[in-house]
This record gives structure tokens, C-alpha cells and sequence, in this order.
């Protein structure tokens, strides 16, 4: 007789231990990790940070160093009238606007203009603005701008990190909450299965009657009918989960039949703290640092928009010399004889166009900042909120939990005095109906409580 028993708990062990083999298990991590690196809404995010960069680049290419070559030539009846070679090296810098240019000139002709050198000749100079563009210019502006795009690219995508995540998370706790449900209703359903066998079999000895066995017919449909239900419920959150799956070819993943979720953390409290959530608001939530960033940009804006208050001073001044070597024979004399230069002054008298795009940049500054202290207390209530909510529901879990066990005990003892002949089928029928009805409140409270934990951190901003 124990040799039999052993034997008995033996074959179990060992038809558990395939089933778990058989099962696919995916976490949780597994699961989030495959969203952050295959989703096209994960890869659609990274785009973003290609091209702040891109746009970089192109700014960049202002301050790039050009080469010019200008040539012209005229000759009638028999006569040279000029003719005229000029190429030049320019160099944009962005040291306070100056523009740095080099070149040599082969001119000739009978009437060559009389402002133009004969002859070859070489010049070395600069183009510097002393008033308007000083500081900054149109330019720089647009460089330094394009640095902070990227800053800000950053954070766009962080934020559709944060949304992605949090919706991937939810839709797996469904899938978790639906798998817990159909295991509830395959457990009672084999126990009705059972029961109605063996009261079937009583009733064919004379042993039950009729109304018992209708009875157990009954309540083993009625599971049969709630774990089809569940099993249409589950398909359905798998197949949403699918969604979320991409593999590293951009092709969809679909989430197989046999794969299992991992149920023991869908019973964990999260450690979630109030003050630490509201204080990563300020550090962590991507769209107060995209504000930020903007207020940046704004602010190199305004910076140029006051250019527009100064006048326009530019001074062009060139080192000339003949033959092709600009610095043949430099020395204080020679800096005294060969140079020209020349100064553009340009005052608007009313400014009115200086001074309303002026305060237009102000005013979009004042407009962000703004924006920003809503943000921030909207954000800072959400959290509060969330978080007042999974205190709440923990609650309800624990009072669920205690409700639960004591149907629980119910049931067995109720199985047990009708085991004794002391009972009805019927109360037995009833007793499993409460139990099974408290169990499901509880796998939704247990959901609920996840979804404000995650909504929590999702408006915190540090799902990523």
C-alpha cells in the first residue's frame, strides 16, 4: 500500500515537472525588453534622434569653407578690353561672426577698370560686424539651436518610451489577470466533472437522486460555459499582446498557444514611495525636460531677435601685395601702404520691427513657462492620485484576500458535510459560486492595482 502511494506522488512529480517543461514561460522583463528593441514605435522614436542629429549636421554646414572661382573675359574687334581671374578661399568661423577669406587676382586689358589691380596680385582678409551679429548671428543661432534639437529629441523619445511601456506592462497584466481566470474555472470545472460522475453513478445504483444529478449536470455546464468565456477572453488578450511583438527583422511576433505568464509577480506589492514619485518629476519626466529645452531654444532666439535692435556695422578690411604671395615682404610699412578696407552702417530709425520681434521671443518664453508650471502640477496630482489609488486598493486586496479564504473554508467544509450526508448539492453548488465570484473581484483588484502602480510611474515619467 505505500509502495503504491509512492508511486502515485511519483507519477505526479513527474507529470507536473512536463507540464511546467512543456509551458513556455514569458516574463514580464522578457517581454518589455523584446518592446524596447523590436516595436516600431521603439525604432520610430530613435528616428527622432537621427535626425536632431541630421538637422546638426546641416547647421554644421554654415560655417563649411568654400572655394570660388569667378572669370570673365572680353575681347572686340581685335581689342582685349579685360579680362579678369579670381579665385577665392572663404572660411565662416564662429568667432564673433567673422568670415575669413583669401584669394589671388590675374587681371589685364586695354580698359580694365581702373579700382581693379592689374596684373596678379594676392589678398588676405576679414569680414567683421561690430554691432549687429556681434554675439550672434543667424548662424550661430541656428547651430547652437540644433545641439539643443537633439537635447530635446532626447526627451521626445523618452516620452514615447513612457507611453509604449506603459501600455505594453497593461496589456500584459490583462493577459496575466485572463490566464488566472480560466485556471480557476478549469480547476472548478473538473471538480463538477467529477461530481457529476460520480453522483451519475449513484444515481444509476440507486444510491442519488434525479434532482442531484440534474443539479451537478447543471453546475458542471455552467463552469464549462464560464471557462469557455475565460478561454475566448485569453485568446484575445494574447493576441493584443501579439501586438507588441516585433522581432529584429520589423516582423510581427505572435505569442504562442503554450506560452504561460509569469503569475508570481502579479501578486507583489510594488515598492512605491509618494515623495521619491513626485521627486522624480523633476528629474526624470521627459516632458518638463522638453519644456526645458525649448525655453533653451527660445532663449538663443531672443538673443538674435535683439540683434535686430542694434545697427549693422560691418567692417571689411583686406592685406593686399603683388604677385601671389600675400605676405611677401610683410612688414610695418608694407602694412601701411597695401590694404584696403571698407564700413556699411545701416540704423533703423524706428526699430519698430526690432522691438516686435523682441517681445514676440519674450512673450513665447513667458508662454512656455507658463506651460510648464501646468505641466508640473498636473503631472505632480496624477501622481498623487495614482498612487492615493493603489493605497486604496491594497486595502481592498487584503479585505478581498480574507473574504476569499473564508468562502474558501466554507466550501471545504460545506464538501465536507455533504460528503457526510448533512447538506444539499445545492448549498455545496452555492458555496463554490461565492468562492469563485469573490476570486474573481479579487484577479481585478489585483489589476486595477498594477494599472495605478504603473500609471503612477507612467506620470512620473520613468517608465522607459
Amino acid at each position: 500500500m505505500a509502495k503504491s502511494k509512492h508511486m502515485k506522488y511519483a507519477l505526479i512529480f513527474i507529470l507536473l515537472f512536463w507540464g511546467q517543461s512543456k509551458a513556455q514561460v514569458l516574463t514580464p522583463e522578457s517581454f518589455i525588453q523584446m518592446v524596447r528593441q523590436n516595436h516600431p514605435l521603439a525604432k520610430q522614436a530613435n528616428i527622432l534622434v537621427d535626425k536632431a542629429k541630421a538637422d546638426h549636421k546641416i547647421a554644421q554646414g554654415a560655417f563649411d569653407p568654400t572655394f570660388t572661382f569667378e572669370a570673365s573675359e572680353k575681347t572686340l574687334d581685335g581689342k582685349n578690353y579685360y579680362q579678369y581671374n579670381n579665385p577665392q578661399f572663404k572660411i565662416p568661423t564662429q568667432l564673433a561672426g567673422i568670415d575669413v577669406k583669401s584669394g589671388i587676382e590675374n587681371n589685364g586689358g586695354q580698359y580694365l577698370n581702373t579700382q581693379i589691380t592689374s596684373g596678379q596680385s594676392a589678398y588676405l582678409g576679414a569680414e567683421v560686424p561690430l554691432a549687429k551679429g556681434l554675439l550672434i548671428d543667424k548662424r550661430r543661432a541656428i547651430l547652437q539651436q540644433a545641439k539643443l534639437f537633439i537635447n530635446l529629441s532626447e526627451q521626445e523619445k523618452n516620452q514615447q518610451y513612457n507611453e509604449l511601456i506603459f501600455d505594453a506592462y497593461n496589456q500584459y497584466w490583462q493577459w496575466v489577470s485572463a490566464y488566472q481566470l480560466i485556471k480557476v474555472y478549469q480547476q472548478f470545472f473538473e471538480i463538477s466533472y467529477n461530481r457529476f460522475r460520480l453522483i451519475k453513478l449513484g444515481y444509476l445504483n440507486g444510491e442519488r437522486s434525479e434532482a442531484d444529478t440534474i443539479e451537478a449536470f447543471a453546475q458542471m455546464q455552467q463552469f464549462k460555459l464560464q471557462q469557455v468565456d475565460a478561454q475566448v477572453k485569453l485568446n484575445n488578450t494574447r493576441y493584443e499582446l501579439s501586438n507588441y511583438l516585433w522581432n529584429e527583422q520589423s516582423l510581427p511576433v505572435n505569442v504562442k498557444e503554450e506560452a504561460v505568464p509569469d503569475t508570481v509577480q502579479f501578486f507583489l506589492w510594488k515598492d512605491l514611495k509618494l515623495d521619491q514619485l513626485l521627486q522624480q518629476i523633476d528629474v526624470e519626466a521627459p516632458i518638463l525636460k522638453s519644456y526645458g529645452y525649448k525655453l533653451k531654444i527660445l532663449a538663443i532666439d531672443k538673443k538674435l531677435k535683439f540683434q535686430n535692435l542694434l545697427p549693422t556695422i560691418n567692417l571689411k578690411a583686406n592685406l593686399l601685395n603683388k604677385g601671389y604671395n600675400v605676405l611677401n615682404g610683410f612688414n610695418m610699412p608694407f602694412l601701411q601702404n597695401n590694404y584696403n578696407w571698407g564700413i556699411d552702417i545701416k540704423i533703423p530709425l524706428f526699430m519698430r520691427e526690432g522691438r516686435g520681434e523682441f517681445k514676440k521671443a519674450q512673450l513665447k518664453i513667458d508662454e512656455v513657462k507658463y506651460e510648464i508650471d501646468l505641466k508640473k502640477r498636473t503631472l505632480e496630482n496624477k501622481v498623487s492620485s495614482y498612487f492615493a489609488e493603489t493605497q486604496l486598493l491594497k486595502e481592498q486586496i487584503v479585505l478581498m484576500q480574507q473574504l476569499v479564504n473564508g468562502y474558501n473554508s466554507l466550501l471545504r467544509a460545506e464538501n465536507i458535510r455533504y460528503q457526510n450526508g448533512e447538506t444539499s448539492l445545492f448549498l455545496v453548488n452555492s458555496r463554490e459560486m461565492k468562492y469563485i465570484e469573490s476570486t474573481e473581484k479579487l484577479i481585478g483588484l489585483r489589476q486595477k492595482y498594477l494599472k495605478a502602480s504603473l500609471s503612477a510611474e507612467w506620470a512620473a515619467g520613468i517608465l522607459r
